[in-house]
């Protein structure tokens, strides 16, 4: 019973603190149109204010991974839901670009460090068999964050100005209180704890480094996996950065439109996470995972492609049910690692790749002032492709539940 009650609030904390997460991260790019206004910024001046958070939230894969496995899951996102809320509030009294920059990185270093604790919370709390459908439902709260943040710029900008959007962040605090609370500690995290604190022979072993992911036959999962979120988010994350804009600048919509348009197809995706959750459990993790990011790369043409506004509504939501990649990730990344490193290993994997995909808002701007967004949007087809094309190359992980204890290797097949 105590199991059951364990993972329910972990599933309800996980949903929640990735909900404000997926927000925190996306308010910017609602609200960038009018802070370039305000600001007289530059779209590649505008681009560089979203890869300071990427590079944040790269950077906080290496730290919030280490002190997750190093002192546990619960005080990693703890740590993470209060900085990155209170960092994104602050942005509201920002004054400047270069206020906005610096906060936007410190945010991020917050922001990237939920992922990783949440996948290994999932793998650790819940049985092989509900796994998939488990971490799908928890990442599947991205497109809720999304689609609130969607919802916010649309009621609060026109109104109050894009500064007051900024305040909705402390939201995420509430969340905070809840998991201090109600989300217990990892059963599994705190037994390799103690396994690694009396050690063999009653001696203490080293804390996890990130090293060890690179050890013991397991280098070549990390570097592919770290590869797959390079292309994959640089898809990503440079179309959502810009997408907002693109629909104002170059497709007509107002804010409110805009809102609207960006909320329902937040709700293609919500639906699509929770379809690829039973397809993975169906299929297996990577199987479905390349799916993904096939048909990401497929409908991303297409969204681009196409002009008509009444038509444009309806292919979001199409595009959209493709990009449960994140949520597939993780799942699947955590299988790939022992407990002992689990955070480590699929957090590296994961934000590395993000903090890699931090140059793509600003490279992406600099194409859209040469030519257009339509054709910038158009060219992050191809990653796409590419990152599917290099998940085939990654071991399939069906089988017994994750390693509770150290580990020598982690890659199975």
């Amino acid at each position: 019973m105590k199991n059951d009650t364990t993972k329910w609030r972990v599933l309800g904390g996980g949903f929640a603190a990735y909900t404000f997460d997926a927000m925190d991260l996306v308010l910017l790019a609602m609200a960038f149109q009018p802070i370039m206004n305000d600001l007289g910024l530059t779209r590649s001046e505008a681009g560089l204010l979203a890869t300071a958070t990427l590079i944040g939230v790269g950077i906080s894969s290496i730290v919030m991974g280490w002190y997750s496995d190093n002192y546990g899951r619960r005080k990693a996102m703890l740590w993470s839901l209060i900085s990155f809320s209170l960092l994104t509030m602050a942005i509201a009294f920002a004054s400047s670009w270069l206020e906005i920059l610096i906060l936007r990185f410190l945010a991020g270093l917050g922001l990237g460090g939920l992922w990783g604790v949440i996948a290994a919370y999932i793998a650790e709390t819940w049985p092989p068999a509900q796994r998939g459908r488990a971490a799908a439902f928890v990442m599947s709260s991205f497109p809720v964050g999304v689609g609130l943040a969607s919802f916010f710029a649309g009621k609060i900008i026109p109104m109050w100005g894009w500064r007051a959007l900024f305040l909705t962040a402390g939201i995420a605090l509430v969340v905070a209180i809840y998991v201090w609370f109600f989300v217990p500690e990892s059963e599994a995290w705190k037994t390799q704890r103690d396994a690694r604190l009396r050690g063999d022979g009653g001696q203490s072993v080293e804390k996890v480094s990130v090293k060890e992911i690179f050890a013991d036959g397991m280098a070549r999962n990390t570097i592919l996996a770290t590869l797959v979120s390079a292309f994959a988010l640089t898809a990503y994350w440079g179309p959502t950065t810009w997408l907002p804009t693109y629909l104002v600048k170059e497709r007509g919509l107002s804010v409110a439109d805009m809102g609207m348009f960006m909320t329902i197809l937040s709700v293609g995706m919500f639906i699509g996470y929770n379809a690829f959750g039973w397809i993975a459990d169906f299929i297996g993790k990577r199987n479905a995972l390349v799916l993904s990011l096939a048909g990401s790369a497929v409908m991303l043409a297409v969204y681009a492609l196409t002009e008509n506004p009444a038509t444009l509504l309806w292919m979001g939501p199409a595009y959209a049910f493709f990009m449960a990649f994140v949520g597939l990730m993780g799942s699947y990344y955590g299988e790939l690692f022992p407990t002992r490193m689990r955070t480590t290993g699929s957090g590296f994997c994961f934000n590395v790749g993000r903090g890699v995909s931090a140059f793509a808002p600003f490279i992406l701007g600099g194409i859209a002032t040469a030519y257009s967004l339509q054709t910038a949007i158009l060219i992050c087809a191809v990653p796409f492709a590419i990152a599917a094309v290099l998940t085939a190359f990654l071991p399939r992980t069906e089988g017994p539940s994750p390693q509770p204890a150290v580990v020598a290797a982690a890659s199975r097949s």
